[in-house]
């Protein structure tokens, strides 16, 4: 069975494709539970896409051009606490991307999107803790009719903060590979959530992060295991 889909233009990484959290997320909304997402070219805007079922997973193509597979998966990840609110907010006043940053209109993580256009994630080091974190508010237009966090968007929050936290203090240009994702329950709009993250080593070209989405209590939503592959120059 194939599905017609497309990636609107707001919801970008690069400026021309994708951002690949949501992009992993159109993916994952056709794999029960757990999902392992595999981005092989960048996704394009604007584009009409058509998503193939594959057995227990989907395969997301640009006419003949394979651009994503996902398929169901298991997350092996121990997560750290959730950092307080208040953390939160002051490792967001240490983002180091306010003023340069490779993507600045990044639907996730871009400083320069008009105001409750993006997520505007902005994870920075919290004080004693190899954890980056910053506060969420979802926007009413991310939400569905059960005034829920659409997942897709759920998936977006669990991108770029692991790309801060993969880097540590020496920024390089990368894009996400992989996203292995889980999405523990559903999350209420209308409160402000906690997203952070915290690196998980490197091999080669390839750098770790786990990411998690939580309540101001610490209870974590949903979480993440994501890939970053270090562009070539």
């Amino acid at each position: 069975m194939n599905t017609q889909t497309a990636i609107p233009a707001r919801f970008n990484g690069p400026p021309t494709s994708g951002n690949g959290g949501y992009s992993c997320g159109l993916l994952a909304a056709h794999v029960s539970g757990c999902a392992c997402v595999r981005l092989h070219v960048p996704p394009p805007l604007d584009t009409p896409l058509h998503i193939k079922q594959t057995g227990d997973g989907a395969a997301l193509y640009d006419g003949d051009t394979l651009v994503g597979t996902a398929a169901a998966s298991a997350l092996e990840l121990a997560a750290p606490a959730a950092p307080s609110l208040t953390e939160a907010e002051a490792a967001m006043q240490r983002f180091p991307c306010y003023e340069d940053h490779i993507f600045p209109t990044c639907f996730v993580c871009g400083p320069n999107r008009p105001a409750h256009d993006g997520l505007g994630l902005f994870p920075g080091p919290v004080a004693g803790r190899n954890v980056y974190a910053c506060i969420w508010q979802p926007a009413p237009d991310l939400l569905d009719d059960e005034q829920n966090i659409r997942p897709e968007f759920l998936w977006a929050a669990l991108d770029c903060p692991g790309y801060f936290a993969a880097m540590g203090d020496e920024l390089r240009p990368a894009l996400l590979g992989e996203l292995v994702g889980e999405l523990h329950t559903s999350v209420a709009g209308g409160q402000p959530l906690i997203v952070y993250a915290w690196p998980l080593g490197a091999d080669g070209r390839k750098f770790y992060a786990g990411t998690a989405v939580a309540t101001n209590d610490g209870r974590i939503v949903a979480s993440a295991k994501s890939t970053w592959i270090i562009l070539k120059a």
